[in-house]
């Protein structure tokens, strides 16, 4: 008798540890169910994305591509002064940066094209960097740091208000120190941002660090009448961007996919799917490098011939080029191409501003010429 009861009790034992078993096989083919999901859901996910985006197609033949630089992928960044939602002309790119990914390291560095700078903007015409995306939308814009750089980028994204201060939103705020000088051209800047973007603010007070939202980050990186005028600026911008891509990461997946709704319709690029899934591969493993301002050695000037009003002005654009390419493809002695030697001397007959004979300054007397010079820049 107690061995029927034994044996009972094994058969029991046994059909519980089968029963343990199906599900544990289950859950294990749930799991891998939802793994393989996950990695068709990325795909889906990514053409989803797309479908949001205003997604253009670049004839490369304009772009005025120079040579390879390698390991790299870069990607020219265009901040525009888009009041009325426009993202591919017809408007002042205010931010200029071009972000160079090393694709063995991971590692991205930042560099701001200074708005005013003194470039060969077109294939016949010289004038202020920004009036290039004016002229010809995002084609021309590209091509113009191509042909001033000796640069090969190809793709591009551009963004205009309403965009920045929706991601800033989104991720609850920024934190930046900010000075009191930074606090009062805010407070100033944010009336008008918020009227663009249709959605109010409060005003700041006292130096310090301030959690800045969408209206207030847009206005923080859009001073460019404290000391250091747009140099200063041009860092504002870069530190904004870090504030941001720091928030990002630590951002929950609700949180990036509320970004993605509001945000992608309102960016301009030629990324394609792919492009799009291949960086984010490799999202979690790349890190912000060092950032810098172009030209490195600059000036400013208020006397250009056959032009008004006054440019950032390189001090060598051909050595400017030469550090721009130690800096971001650790190129060292690059020669540039004759067409960046050829621009560099047309910048010295048109500025007076030789290196060889010009005793750098770095006392941020600049004044921009603005929308009042003659070419509309």
């Amino acid at each position: 008798m107690a061995q029927k009861r034994l044996n009972k009790r094994q058969q029991r034992l046994e059909r519980q540890r089968r029963i343990k078993k199906k599900r544990r096989k289950r859950l294990a083919i749930i799991l891998i169910e939802i793994i393989i999901l996950a990695g068709l859901g990325v795909v889906a996910y990514g053409m989803f994305v797309m479908d949001k985006m205003d997604t253009t197609i670049l004839n490369k033949d304009k772009l005025e591509v120079y040579k390879d630089t390698g390991d790299y992928t870069n990607i020219a960044l265009f901040g525009l002064d888009s009041r009325d939602g426009k993202l591919d002309g017809g408007v002042q790119s205010d931010c200029i940066m071009i972000c160079s990914i090393d694709n063995k390291t991971n590692e991205i560095k930042l560099v701001s094209v200074y708005r005013d700078t003194l470039l060969k903007v077109t294939q016949e015409k010289y004038g202020k960097a920004n009036s290039a995306y004016n002229i010809g939308g995002p084609t021309e814009a590209i091509a113009l740091l191509n042909r001033n750089l000796d640069m090969d980028i190809e793709k591009y994204i551009s963004v205009n208000f309403n965009a920045l201060a929706d991601v800033v939103d989104a991720l609850g705020g920024i934190d930046i120190d900010m000075t009191e000088e930074e606090v009062y051209w805010t407070n100033g800047y944010s009336v008008e941002t918020s009227e663009v973007v249709g959605r109010e603010t409060k005003d700041l007070s006292g130096a310090g660090v301030h959690t800045l939202d969408g209206v207030q980050a847009v206005s923080y990186a859009r001073i460019r009448y404290t000391e250091g005028m747009d140099f200063k600026r041009a860092q504002r911008q870069r530190i904004v961007l870090e504030k941001i891509a720091e928030k990002a990461q630590k951002a929950n997946v609700v949180t990036l996919n509320n970004i993605v709704n509001k945000v992608m319709p309102q960016i301009s690029t030629n990324l394609t799917t792919a492009n799009m899934l291949g960086l984010a591969a490799h999202a979690t493993d790349y890190k912000l490098g060092e950032m810098s301002g172009f030209p490195f050695e600059v000036t400013t000037c208020e006397k250009v011939k056959n032009h008004k009003g006054s440019y950032v002005t390189a001090v060598g654009l051909s050595q400017n080029v030469r550090e721009l390419h130690e800096f971001l493809f650790n190129e060292k002695d690059y020669q540039p191409s004759d067409t960046v030697k050829q621009i560099s001397e047309d910048v010295i007959y048109m500025t007076g501003v030789d290196p060889d004979t010009y005793k750098l300054t770095t006392d941020y007397s600049y004044k921009s010429g603005g929308e009042d010079s003659e070419d509309g820049n």
